[in-house]
């Protein structure tokens, strides 16, 4: 019997709506044999799982990798390398593996650590990723806010990481990307009060699930639980002219 050829694949599953997963995705979903799932720790469920599981309801095998919520850098590697050669051990069996994440493979993703392991490690293996729809692209869209318009500029800040340069970026960018806020929200919003800049900025939590939060008064937040799946836009010029925002936030 001829035993097929084995290839991993990235899939961007988008920020949490299935509707919102690319074409190409939803039909290498439907063709793949096991499905890699990560996993932040042993009983939190995979987001991107959650996100399969309503769009297909095909029973594909699960390969689950455990990625520790680590800031040292020798435990991620170990865990990227362990993770990594269990992924190539799969694919020279003849496997086709789908790594499944959150929002875009190659936007602060574990995929591409485990994709740049195999490609040092083990070259020969077929690689393929598929770009995904942001969680910041999905909550503009749903507000109806421009990340960007004509000469404006965006940075995008890792948040759960510290804004130790905050303040630096949003004196020096029009707009401001802040990722995984939810820790920082006071921090932020202390800051948006001794810049004059109360009221720039929309807080989104959890785009696309059935709990989908939004305001953009953060006073709401005060002692609210906030979720991790979580972002902030700053727009240092405001939002006139962006209906929902501008109106004082929506809240679901």
């Amino acid at each position: 019997m001829k035993i097929l050829a084995g290839k991993f694949y990235g899939l961007g599953v988008g920020p949490g709506d299935p509707d919102l997963i690319t074409l190409k995705a939803f039909r290498i979903l439907e063709e793949v044999n096991l499905l890699c799932v990560p996993r932040s720790s042993s009983d939190r469920d995979s987001l991107a799982l959650q996100v399969v599981k309503r769009l297909t309801g095909r029973e594909t095998e699960r390969l689950e990798l455990s990625f520790p919520m680590s800031s040292e850098r020798p435990v991620l590697e170990k865990s990227w390398a362990a993770a990594g050669e269990e992924v190539a051990r799969k694919v020279r069996q003849g496997n086709r593996v789908a790594f499944v994440t959150i929002g875009d493979p190659m936007f602060y993703s574990t995929y591409a650590y485990v994709l740049r392991h195999l490609k040092f490690h083990h070259p020969d293996l077929e690689t393929e990723t598929v770009p995904g729809v942001t969680a910041m692209s999905a909550c503009a869209s749903a507000l109806g806010i421009p990340l960007a318009e004509g000469d404006e500029s965006v940075a995008v800040l890792p948040a759960v990481y510290g804004l130790k340069d905050l303040e630096k970026v949003v004196r020096e960018f029009d707009n401001v990307v802040l990722m995984k806020v939810n820790k920082k929200v006071g921090e932020v919003a202390a800051l948006l009060d001794r810049l004059g800049m109360r009221g720039k900025a929309v807080y989104f939590s959890r785009c696309g699930y059935g709990d989908q939060y939004v305001t953009a008064n953060l006073d709401d937040l005060a002692g609210r639980r906030l979720d991790y799946m979580s972002l902030l836009i700053i727009k240092k010029r405001g939002f006139a002219g962006d209906t929902q925002a501008g109106a004082g936030g929506m809240n679901r």
